[in-house]
Formats: C-alpha cells, sequence, structure tokens
C-alpha cells in the first residue's frame, strides 16, 4: 500500500476499485488528476482488487506523483463490494463513496454529484443516473428497478449507476454490506431508511475503452446476476421487515 500526501480530513473521498484494468489505468489517472485539479479536497482510493494483471504495478507508478491518492493492494479478488470496502476502511473525508475504473462512467462525475448537493452535507445520498445506454441494457435495468422499489416499498431507479457518494454518518452501515455488487442496492437501501435525502443526476455512459464487463457478457451471465441479486434482496427484505415489525 503506498500514501502520498493523504488530506486531513478531506472533503470527499473516492474509491475507484480496479479489476484487470491495465489497458484503461493510464486513462483513468488522467482523469483522476483533472478532477483533483478541479476540486483538491478530493482524496482518491485506488483498490487493485486481486489483479492478475500489471493494474496494481501501473497504479503504483502513475500515482507517484499525484498528491491526495492512495494505492491499496489486495491479494485477491473476493468481490466488487469488498474492494470498495477495503477503500471505504480507509477513507477520511466527510463525503465518501465510490465508482468504476472501466471509465464508462467519469471520474469527474464525482464533483459533478457534489456539485448538484448545493451547500447540504449532512443525511445526503448522491448517485448518477445513466443515459445514452443501449436499449436491452435500459430495459434490463428498468426491469430490475421496478421489482426492487416494489420489494423495498421506495424508489430504487438504476441501482448500479456511478459514482456512489454519501454523508460519512452512514459508512460503518455501509461496511456491514455484502461484498459483492448488492452493495449498490444494499448503500440505497440504508439510505432511503435513514431518511436521507436522494440526489441523482444524468451522467453519459459511454463504451468500455479497453476490457470486457466483468457481469454483463450475456444472458446467461444477466440470469445469474438477476438469481443473485433477487436471493440477496429477499433475504435483506426479510431482515428490514422483522426489524420493523
Amino acid at each position: 500500500m503506498r500514501d502520498i500526501n493523504i488530506h486531513d480530513g478531506a472533503l470527499v473521498s473516492l474509491v475507484i476499485p480496479c479489476y484487470n484494468e491495465e489497458g484503461n489505468v493510464e486513462k483513468l489517472l488522467a482523469k483522476t488528476s483533472l478532477l483533483m485539479r478541479m476540486e483538491p479536497r478530493f482524496e482518491v482510493i485506488f483498490v487493485n482488487n486481486g489483479s492478475t494483471d500489471s493494474t496494481g504495478a501501473l497504479l503504483e507508478e502513475l500515482t507517484q506523483n499525484l498528491p491526495g491518492t492512495r494505492v491499496v493492494n489486495l491479494d485477491r479478488n473476493s468481490g466488487y463490494g469488498n474492494g470498495i470496502k477495503k477503500g471505504l476502511e480507509l477513507s477520511t473525508g466527510r463525503i465518501v463513496g465510490w465508482t468504476h475504473a472501466d471509465l464508462q462512467t467519469n471520474p469527474l462525475d464525482a464533483l459533478r454529484g457534489l456539485q448538484a448537493a448545493g451547500d447540504t452535507l449532512e443525511n445526503i445520498f448522491i448517485k448518477g443516473l445513466r443515459k445514452k445506454r443501449p436499449l436491452v441494457d435500459t430495459a434490463f435495468t428498468h426491469g430490475m428497478s421496478i421489482l426492487e422499489s416494489l420489494l423495498f416499498r421506495t424508489n430504487l431507479r438504476d441501482i448500479n449507476a456511478q459514482p456512489t457518494l454519501f454523508s460519512r454518518d452512514l459508512l460503518n452501515t455501509v461496511l456491514e454490506g455484502p461484498n459483492d455488487f448488492s452493495l449498490d442496492l444494499y448503500s440505497m437501501v440504508i439510505a432511503s431508511d435513514a431518511g436521507y435525502k436522494q440526489i441523482r443526476f444524468p451522467v453519459d455512459f459511454g463504451p468500455r475503452f479497453h476490457g470486457s464487463s466483468k457481469w454483463n457478457t450475456s444472458t446467461l451471465a444477466r440470469l445469474r446476476f438477476i438469481k443473485r441479486t433477487l436471493r440477496f434482496s429477499l433475504a435483506l427484505a426479510k431482515k428490514r421487515w422483522t426489524a420493523c415489525s
């Protein structure tokens, strides 16, 4: 793990988990550098989430002269959510959260999300709303959003959109969440239950610069994702109902 000039109590801590993203790292760091020039009160925590390519080495090399960054190397990939949580554990910001390394959404969107919140830093949950997506993916997301909204009786649109940012008071509860992609759903539900103000803003969602999706690879992969998500959703909903009864 490497640390350089991490802010003592940054305004925003942004975690970016990276798994086999060697082809995207250089562009990712360029966009991150621009983000931090525009708003130096950000800290960015890159998590090399058990990559088997040169992602970790590239992150170490290319962040040497980028103040306010931290690189965390995990020996193995124990899930998307686990990588994010390992980064969040080291965060210092009043607002904390994550985005993706694949550049389908821009790290600069985190700054746009912060600006959308205005002067409010307490009890807020900020999340993008993806635009310019393929019709099939949009329909899939819309269907999942309806199912989850009905199950949890709250508005859960575009659950896996990025960035995801929230007030630090929610952090300890988020760290209790799942180690897979269900962390996005979990964070939205607990933020809603805590009465956090939901702030959504549009983000462009473009093609990957390099590599391929880690889950959205085929109809079978989507079905597996649905099965895992619904299994977790039912368990979380049951726990939620029990707590309210």
